[in-house]
């Protein structure tokens, strides 16, 4: 146990037996011969008292020594003493919050019993909903990118000095250009045969083996491949230490080791996809009077980007630089069951319930512009595939523009991904996107998922809405019961 937690533990332990003695803390002061102030600190988890103090507060408190010392508690504080050493406590990012796990704990130890039932029940809820630490560390980050905009300038800064100094040439950069950079510079070895080849981790995308050797698979896409070592080289020039050795993760140990895969991965986007150029880019196309999908997809080439860094990255410019922050990012991919869509990745920016959830077991809505993309794409065996669509939500009826991207997956086979960026159609939106008017852009009503959703008439329909037909009983059920009392 660190000293932190014994400290809190110990003034927890020092405020229970008072509160049984029945003493108020004046009183305990008098008894123990401890200043008021000093033995506030004590309770408050700040201080640790020195032997002499410990044993004239085991006299006061009619306690062992040893019972007073020691680190177990009794069954009331046992929550207390899980929660503390849990992992979800010494990793989670209180600070992102502006407080502190003493903070935590301060709201519970004032009613232990109380405390003891919530916690109690907290546990059993994170058990049964499968709710892990990675969970919490996942959102803490999404929360973290919320607070920034999803856009850190010190981080474009710090891309666009590096293609000064190592004098980086071409509108673009490629594979050849870091891996010289890499080998030369940093040391590097650069492999290519192995990873997919091998039969367990054939699926990973890079694994950074140590002492500068770097497994690439080389069943990617040669933009995947360019940012695998632009995202080293961010590892490397942002001096982080504790990172993964997986392109995708395993186990997040820590929350400054998921903060810090961002970082390099921001870096590496940054410096392959330039902000001031791609901004030029971005304000071209929406200032464009009528959709142009072609246009749209031109931009993959001239970028040299896959689907998921262009739209990410439109993500990060488009609250930056203009200040366009009520937006979403969503990636779903799918299976060779039709049925089987997930969301595999999201930022929500504005304060609508869009669809949301890793790995829920629902039915996200078949009329989404991704989706059907992403149907489209397997039907007709397109490399790739994009769209427009203006929807309104059945329930909120808040609106937005979406703009999607579909294509089949590097290293998965009969599985494709559909990226979504949407935009909540406001004025200032509609001043900055000026397609927006634009009579051929299809216009769909919309929910989240099948089983959440009240359409009646929907012919996409893949499962019954069997949470809006409980909800409904519900009601049914409450309107009866009222009538029938009065």
């Amino acid at each position: 146990m660190s000293t932190e937690n014994i400290k809190i533990i110990f003034g927890i332990k020092i405020k229970s037996f008072r509160t049984e003695l029945g003493l108020s803390l004046q009183e305990l002061s008098k008894k123990a011969g401890i200043a008021i102030s000093y033995l506030s600190e004590i309770e408050s988890g700040k201080k640790y008292p020195k032997p002499e103090k410990l044993i004239s507060l085991a006299r006061a408190l009619e306690v062992e020594y040893d019972a007073l010392v020691s680190s177990k508690v009794d069954k009331t504080l046992d929550p207390f003493a899980a929660l503390i050493n849990s992992e979800l406590i010494k990793q989670f990012p209180f600070h992102l919050f502006g407080i502190s796990a003493r903070d935590i704990l301060g709201l519970f130890k004032n009613d232990p019993e109380n405390a003891h039932a919530f916690l109690q029940t907290f546990l059993q809820i994170s058990r049964a909903y499968d709710m892990s630490l990675e969970n919490f560390l996942f959102a803490a980050l999404r929360t973290f990118q919320r607070y920034h905009n999803n856009y850190f300038p010190d981080l474009e800064k710090l891309a666009n000095q590096y293609v000064s100094q190592n004098r980086i040439t071409g509108e673009t950069i490629n594979f050849d250009q870091l891996r010289k950079i890499l080998e030369e510079k940093y040391l590097y070895r650069i492999d290519e045969s192995e990873l997919s080849r091998h039969p367990v981790l054939g699926g990973f995308r890079s694994i950074y083996r140590g002492k500068g050797l770097l497994s690439i698979n080389d069943r990617l896409l040669p933009p995947q491949k360019t940012f695998i070592l632009a995202r080293e080289i961010g590892f490397i020039e942002l001096g982080i230490k504790e990172r993964p050795l997986t392109s995708s993760w395993i186990k997040v140990q820590s929350f400054d080791q998921l903060v810090n895969n961002f970082k390099a991965s921001y870096f590496g986007g940054a410096l392959l996809i330039q902000q001031d150029r791609f901004a030029k880019d971005i304000k071209e196309f929406f200032k464009r009077r009528e959709w142009n999908g072609d246009l749209f997809a031109d931009l993959l080439d001239r970028h040299q980007a896959t689907p998921e860094m262009l739209l990410y990255r439109m993500s990060q410019i488009i609250p930056g630089v203009f200040g366009l922050g009520t937006i979403f990012y969503l990636r779903f991919t799918n299976s060779g069951d039709r049925l089987s869509v997930k969301l595999t990745k999201e930022l929500n920016m504005t304060e609508v319930l869009v669809p949301y959830g890793l790995g829920i077991d629902e039915h996200y809505c078949r009329r989404w512009l991704p989706l059907r993309l992403l149907k489209k794409l397997r039907q007709n065996n397109l490399s790739i595939t994009t769209g427009v669509q203006e929807i309104q939500f059945v329930k909120s009826g808040a609106s937005f523009l979406l703009l999607s991207m579909a294509r089949p997956l590097s290293l998965a086979k009969e599985r494709e991904s559909a990226i979504a960026i949407g935009f909540k159609i406001d004025k200032q939106t509609k001043s900055f996107i000026k397609f927006l008017n634009d009579p051929s852009i299809p216009e769909e009503m919309v929910g989240e998922t099948c089983e959440r959703c009240p359409l009646t008439d929907c012919s996409e329909r893949v499962v019954e809405a069997s949470i809006v037909s409980m909800q409904n009983k519900v009601k049914i059920r409450e309107a009866a019961l009222q009538e029938f009392i009065e």
